[in-house]
């Protein structure tokens, strides 16, 4: 007869275990999302050979740099800040949405392992 007191009680508890570790982990991620919201262009490392869109100066010496590799391209420095420009727009945007899209799903396991915790803490304290 023990033991089934304890099924119950392993439940509950391991519900509430589990829904603290989720809500310790989203948390993190959500905040991580919140900062590179706040500065996206420097939201993430880009490691690839991808022209740094640090700066206008930076972008355009790595478009030198790589096309005298290629030597058949030689944009003029209007062509550079238009591709400039529209790589900035593009990074921000792609970071933008992908930190929002963080927030909305972790910010949706966040309530859902509180009520998660809160339904099984209210549980186990009225079972014993």
């Amino acid at each position: 007869m023990e033991k089934q007191n304890k099924i119950p009680m392993v439940y509950g508890y391991g519900v509430c275990l589990v829904a603290v570790i989720t809500v310790i982990i989203s948390l993190a991620s959500f905040v991580n999302a919140v900062i590179d919201l706040g500065d996206p262009l420097h939201a993430e490392r880009n490691f690839s050979k991808a022209p740094s869109l640090a700066s206008f100066h930076n972008y355009k010496m790595d478009v030198y740099n790589s096309s005298e590799k290629e030597k058949s391209f030689k944009p003029d420095d209007e062509t550079i800040r238009l591709m400039y420009e529209a790589a900035k727009k593009d990074k921000i945007g792609s970071v933008k949405h992908r930190a929002n899209r963080t927030m909305i799903v972790n910010g949706l396991l966040i309530i859902i392992s509180i009520v998660l915790f809160g339904f099984h803490w209210w549980w186990m304290r009225r079972l014993y």
